[in-house]
């Protein structure tokens, strides 16, 4: 129940009525810290709407850590450059999948577990299932290769929930390699590049996991607005935290 700025909650055994702020800040507290991973092609707006939603999350009174894949460590910012820079010429698709395990290994043991061992919640861009669906739908890894890789490195590691920003690889496509991306330093990459069917494979692969998972996962329609995107996403995360909308 709710009286202006209070409201009704249970402490002990005892109904006491409590100022709205102290007691989202007890929620906060109280609930367990989750992993989520935000995912989807080059060019669905998943990074972006990871910034808004963690910037929402903090308003809420909620701790989160923001990071990212491959790239979240120096060591991974190392084996990002090397994986995605444009000059590099062709690298073979297990190199890919060796190299992206390897900076997940170590992200998992220095950014990701500590920040839920202190009780923030993760918020991070990509995480296995990118492996899964661009390694291996992309590039064609043999997915049984994948999971052993995976288990190795990660002990098949899953976040708690996982937003999949889903839009038709044309307007992916369009979207990544668009003026003002290629204008930017590092705007695209190997990978951004790449042709139309490769995305497409891409694309499967993430819907494959989505059937395979579907109490992860949540599918984002991103073909529309921004802000049409970030509703979705918004009412998401209000599902997931219990944070009422601003």
């Amino acid at each position: 129940m709710a009286f202006g700025k209070w409201r009704l909650a249970w402490i002990g055994y005892g109904l006491f009525e409590v100022p709205w702020n102290h007691l989202r800040g007890i929620l906060a507290t109280a609930m367990a810290p989750l992993f989520f991973t935000f995912e989807g092609l080059d060019g669905s707006g998943k990074s972006t709407h990871l910034k808004r939603a963690a910037e929402w999350l903090q308003q809420q009174g909620v701790a989160v850590e923001v990071t990212h894949q491959p790239g979240g460590t120096a060591l991974g910012q190392r084996i990002r450059q090397a994986v995605l820079d444009p000059d590099g010429g062709h690298i073979d698709g297990r190199v890919e999948l060796l190299l992206m395990f390897a900076d997940r290994r170590h992200h998992l043991l220095e950014t990701i577990e500590p920040a839920l061992a202190s009780g923030r919640h993760v918020l991070c861009d990509r995480f296995s299932d990118s492996t899964r669906a661009y390694q291996g739908h992309g590039r064609g890894v043999p997915l049984s290769l994948i999971d052993e890789v995976d288990r190795i490195a990660t002990d098949l590691r899953r976040p708690d929930r996982t937003l999949l920003f889903d839009l038709l690889p044309e307007q992916a496509r369009s979207r990544g390699q668009s003026s003002k991306r290629r204008s930017q330093k590092g705007g695209v990459d190997r990978i951004d590049a790449e042709g139309l069917a490769f995305y497409q494979r891409v694309r499967d692969g993430y819907l494959e996991l989505v059937e395979a998972e579907p109490e992860r996962f949540i599918v984002i329609d991103a073909s529309g607005s921004r802000e049409e995107t970030w509703e979705q996403v918004r009412g998401a995360l209000v599902l997931l935290t219990g944070k009422t909308k601003p």
